[in-house]
């Protein structure tokens, strides 16, 4: 079942989930919603990340606001992420509770007893409802 959470209709790997997780730190889900279709053609993986523009990804970030610590973090983590052992998101550079709490939940379909986001709450109430 994948989730009704704006970030996971828009993903199609881990390395876009954490993408998606930075870019709605301190913005919006309609300007995050808007930005990713594009950002994820272009770069479609971490190793395209990593090797693209930099002026190309900040001109692509800039509408989400604080576009050079919001790319330091993308660019980070996509380097983490090619060696990373993929048990804990908080091994990645620039990832929070929130990223950690919401990859258990999709990618290791384990559900963290103490999840603080609203939108993940509402998501693990929908799931215990349906079993």
């Amino acid at each position: 079942m994948k989730a009704d959470l704006m970030v996971q209709q828009q993903v199609k790997s881990v390395w876009q989930h954490m993408v998606g997780v930075i870019c709605l730190n301190l913005t919006n889900r309609v300007q995050v919603k808007q930005v990713l279709p594009e950002l994820f053609k272009r770069y479609p993986n971490p190793v395209s990340f990593i090797r693209g523009r930099a002026s190309t990804q900040k001109k692509m970030l800039k509408h989400l606001g604080m576009v050079n610590k919001r790319y330091d973090r993308i660019q980070k983590m996509s380097i983490d992420i090619l060696t990373w052992d993929y048990k804990d998101a908080r091994d990645l550079h620039g990832i929070g509770k929130y990223g950690s709490d919401s990859y258990r939940i999709f990618y290791l379909n384990d559900i963290p007893k103490d999840v603080q986001d609203k939108e993940l709450k509402k998501y693990v109430r929908k799931i215990r409802r349906r079993k």
